[in-house]
């Protein structure tokens, strides 16, 4: 339990791991078993434990603090009363109060009898799992909607553990746990807390209410629609911005400025972005970038931002990037995959994107390529970018590719031009005033132009 130095600017955390006998068992897949043996570790052999808790580290520092310490327990199952049983907790009481941490922090989700015995027994504050992710998520959101949807999932989480709250509830201040509606007096009130959730909730149907008129004016003339999906830090803003600036309007391919945050932080992306790219066959798509998936990813927060993730439900395509370097990518698969089914998706047509390929070894590399049905991608180095915009051409078929013939008076310069820029021209001749041309694009393109058809 050693005890690391740390700038005195930021919070000192005490980070515990319970690992129980029931779930202490090696990665599930045989491949993904030989892909945690095979990953490099000094000092032995490197275990699933070991990035789940590299993954916890992830998680405390994005959160802005310093990690101080480590705990890991081995039990057999959850003490109902502490999670890690009364020795443990003194234990933990004595390390703590020696290292003068600012918070102990668990990488389980805790009842609220838990939390008030381990508040009433450590000298410092204590928070769970699903509060640090929700302080993450309380940094990154920048827009309205992403602040409401944070604040609701707070105070969702909050309002069944008032009782288990005393230490962080009893004074204002700052600090992991504390952002958004922690910081005020808000939470000591039950019924304060209930209008206040009852609020949010009816500002939230009044944006997705919004989002409805949005989506259903960009209905009006069909553009499908692809949404990448995927765990936390696969590279989706990446691939986001390397699609946009390859493939989106003239305007957005002048620079990086353009597309999203690209972060090694967990959630650095939280609000939604919507670019236009254009396919090979000139079909105009709309792509969608979303945040990141995590494991136990919090319910509140699948239920907050379910306004959000619309983009998602709606989508004709989804893209399901993944990290082709990490030891644990089949598990960040499944669950990633537990979210798409809470949010009724599974069934969509899907694409598996094996991003980061540029880390990989020519071996690793080539078995990827084997064993794998993915598209491997680099969206850094711009590795497979084409051969993806191709699946996603052939994948979509809501807009399908027709061919027709048109004969359009050159006064129609709005039409000649949309027709030049949105559709392959294979044929065009002119005759008097009339401009004879076959164009080969969207359906949703064409139909505009009916009229016009010969």
């Amino acid at each position: 339990m050693a005890v690391n130095a740390t700038d005195s600017r930021s919070e000192r955390a005490l980070l515990v791991s319970v690992a129980f006998a029931s779930a202490r068992k090696a990665v599930s897949s045989a491949a993904a078993q030989a892909r945690v043996a095979a990953a490099p570790r000094p000092g032995g052999e490197l275990h699933d434990g070991d990035f789940r808790m590299e993954e916890f580290r992830e998680l405390v520092t994005s959160a802005g603090a310093v990690v101080a310490g480590e705990v890991v327990q081995h039990r057999p199952k959850a003490d109902p009363a502490t999670l890690i049983g009364s020795g443990k907790v003194e234990e933990l009481a004595g390390a703590a109060a020696a290292s003068g941490v600012d918070l102990v922090i668990f990488d389980h989700n805790l009842s609220a009898t838990q939390l008030r015995n381990l508040e009433d027994a450590l000298p410092c504050r204590v928070i769970d799992r699903t509060q640090l992710i929700l302080d993450i998520f309380a940094r990154h959101a920048r827009t309205r909607e992403g602040q409401l949807q944070v604040e609701l999932a707070q105070l969702e989480y909050m309002l069944p553990r008032l009782t288990g709250r005393g230490k962080a509830m009893s004074q204002l201040g700052g600090g992991i746990g504390t952002r958004g509606p922690g910081e005020t007096q808000l939470e000591t009130d039950r019924r304060r807390i209930q209008r206040r959730v009852l609020q949010l909730r009816s500002e939230l149907e009044a944006v997705r209410r919004t989002r409805a008129q949005q989506r259903q004016r960009r209905e009006a003339v069909p553009v499908p629609a692809v949404a990448l999906v995927g765990y936390t830090n696969a590279g989706k803003s990446t691939l986001f911005n390397a699609l946009t600036q390859r493939f989106g309007e003239p305007a957005r391919r002048i620079g990086k400025r353009a597309g999203v945050v690209e972060s090694a932080r967990m959630f650095a992306t939280l609000d939604p972005k919507l670019s236009a790219i254009y396919l090979a066959s000139r079909r105009k798509v709309l792509l969608s970038d979303t945040v990141g998936f995590i494991r136990d990813l919090p319910h509140t927060l699948v239920t907050s931002f379910r306004a959000t993730l619309e983009e998602v439900r709606k989508a004709e395509v989804l893209l399901h990037v993944r990290d082709a370097s990490s030891p644990l990518r089949d598990e960040h698969k499944t669950e990633v995959e537990k979210v798409l089914g809470e949010l009724d998706v599974l069934d969509k047509p899907r694409l598996e994107v094996l991003n980061k390929v540029d880390l990989l070894s020519a071996d690793d590399l080539a078995n990827a390529a084997a064993g794998e049905t993915a598209i491997l991608v680099s969206a850094k180095e711009g590795t497979g970018i084409d051969a993806l915009m191709e699946r996603i051409d052939a994948e979509l078929m809501r807009d399908p590719i027709l061919e027709q013939r048109f004969q359009i008076p050159q006064s129609e310069g709005d039409v000649l031009a949309a027709l030049e820029a949105g559709a392959v021209i294979s044929e065009r001749e002119y005759e008097g005033n009339l401009v004879g041309m076959t164009a080969a694009g969207p359906a949703s393109l064409l139909g505009r132009y009916r009229r016009f058809r010969k």
